[in-house]
Parts: structure tokens; sequence; C-alpha cells
């Protein structure tokens, strides 16, 4: 097949998501071609994707935000569609990319496909005005302009039937990955200057509001006052990042916490004790799922995807989804102490066996669905 796929973004758990399936999608020997925004992509996103050897990259230049700027964004796709096509599908990724990607014009009919990577309206903070406003375009936009939409977990998938999108537009692809490696603790710990005897939680994502970076850290900073061999490590960057370290200044903690984009969340997996995302908001997060490929007891917000990974008293705790700190930093508390810690840790290697978590059955499960929509 002749594939292009097309993305806003350019970092996070949607970049991951946009190279592996790139990757995994050209070693079957379909011709890829991608579409990145040079504006927001992280140069290791980058560096990435040039390295992958596709049959085209294509950069255009898009905004998060909708604006003027848009109109000169869908004429660049088109004219790549025109130059570099015929395409057999064109998959767009996250929301801005999804809009331009399929607003089109009579013509030869491509089919359109279109991954949220967690719709803009699951986030709770948005309101009902803006959960009716944005609810209704993605609609629109599902009813009358996508052959289909990936929703990477089940709960993704009944927020798109609660929007009123078609059943038989909608189809679940779980996010994979790989196995992230279990020999990098050592080098990752010294190179951060973290104790090897230091009980690690770990945080791996965007510094935004989405990710509630701002709720670890004050939580955090309790834990720290009773757990002395507690450290954090905080793996991002983002819009947040200087309120962030004004925060980690002002909690008399900077010494313990540890913010970085020196590594990836894959290669210091391994180096974390307990993996804490305190998210507002996900689809199904790759970190969750690295977390639970690599064993590691989890700490999560009460969001999409979590039943996938974690099953709470188990392989880690499920907290309610709220801005108070305190039940976060119990719930660090309890997994501080080594017994606990043990127990949580020993289910959570025996969960990492599960097949859910692999990388190849979610690139088969994609390209079944671009065959379908073909034939």
């Amino acid at each position: 097949m002749r594939l292009l796929e097309v993305l806003e973004t350019g970092g996070g758990g949607s970049g991951r998501h946009f190279i592996d399936l790139c990757r995994g999608l050209t070693a079957r020997g379909h011709a890829v071609h991608a579409i990145y925004s040079p504006l927001r992509a992280e140069a290791r996103f980058v560096e990435e994707l040039q390295a992958l050897g596709l049959a085209g990259l294509h950069a255009v230049a898009m905004t998060r935000a909708p604006g003027p700027s848009d109109i000169g964004a869908w004429r660049a796709i088109r004219a790549v569609m025109h130059s570099a096509g015929p395409f057999d599908v064109v998959h767009a990724h996250s929301s801005k990319a999804g809009a331009l990607t399929r607003l089109r014009l009579p013509g030869r009919h491509i089919p359109r496909v279109y991954t949220p990577h967690a719709f803009y309206t699951m986030d709770p903070g948005l309101g009902t005005l803006g959960r009716r406003v944005y609810g209704s375009i993605e609609k629109l936009l599902a009813r009358t302009l996508t052959d289909r939409i990936i929703c990477v977990s089940a709960d993704e998938y009944a927020h798109a039937r609660a929007l009123g999108m078609p059943r038989k537009k909608l189809s679940i692809v779980v996010n994979g990955v790989e196995t992230p490696p279990a020999n990098s603790r050592t080098a990752v710990r010294q190179a951060l200057g973290i104790p090897m005897e230091a009980l690690l939680f770990g945080f791996v994502g965007r510094l935004c509001h989405q990710k509630a970076p701002e709720r670890l850290v004050a939580a955090f900073a309790q834990v720290a006052e009773r757990v002395p061999h507690a450290h954090l490590l905080m793996i991002g960057s983002g819009d947040m990042e200087a309120d962030v370290r004004r925060q980690v200044e002002a909690s008399g903690q900077k010494a313990r916490i540890h913010l970085t984009t020196g590594f990836t969340g894959v290669e210091a997996m391994a180096a974390i004790d307990v993996l804490t995302m305190p998210s507002r908001y996900e689809a199904m997060s790759y970190v969750m799922l690295e977390g639970a490929a690599a064993g590691r007891p989890l700490i999560l917000t009460d969001v999409g995807g979590v039943s996938t990974v974690l099953k709470d008293g188990e392989n880690g705790i499920l907290l309610k989804n709220a801005d108070d700190p305190r039940p976060l930093a119990d719930a660090m508390l309890r997994l501080s102490d080594p017994g606990h810690l043990a127990r949580h840790t020993a289910a959570a290697l025996t969960r990492a066996r599960s097949p859910e978590y692999r990388l190849d059955r979610m690139v088969s499960e994609t390209e079944a669905i671009y065959r379908g929509l073909i034939a």
C-alpha cells in the first residue's frame, strides 16, 4: 500500500505512536510517506523520523491553535498529496492534523483515517460549553469526512460514542510498545546523580496541563519529609516547564527532584521504582504501557486506558482524578513501605508478559483496517 501519515505535535505519546507505526508499516513493505510540523517537533522525534528510511518525509508548518495559518497548512498538505501521491490511505494523528487532513474538495476518494490520541473533549476542565462546541465539530467531521476513527482504548471508544459518533466509523486499536531495556538502571542513576539505594518515583510526559505535573511535585514534597531516601525523576518539557521549576525551587526538595530531557521514558524506565502519572485525561498513555511492559508498579489517576494496565491494589494504586495532592502523597507513602512495594512489583512483573502490550499487534491491527477500507 501507498500510505500517508500526518502529525502536528511531533513529540510525546502521539509522536512515539507515529514513529512506531511508520517504522512497522515500512518494515512490512508498504511505501510510507510522513508529514510532520517543524514548529513543535522535538529534536529527538525528527532524528528518529529521518532515520526510518521512509518513501517520503515532508515538513509542513502547522500551529497547535486554530488560526489563519491553517489555510496555508491545508494547501501544503494537499500539495503533498498531489505531488507524492496517489495514496491508498491517508491517516491523520491528533486534532490539528485530523482537521486539516479530513477537510477535502470533491474528487477521487481516498480513505481518511483519524486517530485522536485523546479527544480534546476528554479534558474534565474544558467546561460544558467547550465540550458542546468541540464535540459538535468532532461529530460533524466523523459523520461526513472520516472513513474510520481509531480509538486507542475502550474508554476513548465509549467517549466517541457518547459524542454521537456512529459505531460503524469506530475501531479500537490499543497502543503497543517494545519492552523497555532492563539493563539501564545503573547508567541512568549515575548520569543523574541519583543514589542506587534511593526509592525513585518516576514521571514521563509533557509538562503541560493535561499531565498535571504540579500535582506530583506538591505530593512529593509531602512524601520527601517522611521518606528521606525518596527521589523524584521527571522526564519531559512543555509550556509549564518554567512553572514546574519554580515549584520545585519553592518545595525545598530541589536536590531530590530531577528534571531532565536527557533520557526517554523507555531508556529510563529500568531506573524507576514506581511510575507515577497524575494526568487529568488520557486516551491510552504510552508511558503507562511502557511502565506496565517493564513490570513497574503504577500510581495512576482514573483516566482513559488505565484498565488496560492497572488492577487497583495489585500492581499499583488507582486514584480519583482530583487536584488535591494528599491522596497522591498517601499512595506514594504506601508504596514506600518495602513490603507493599515488593508485592506490587511482583504482580507488575507477572502482568508485564501480557500480549496486549505488543507493538507488532498494534501495527497488524492498523494494517488490517487500511486493507478493509481499500477493499
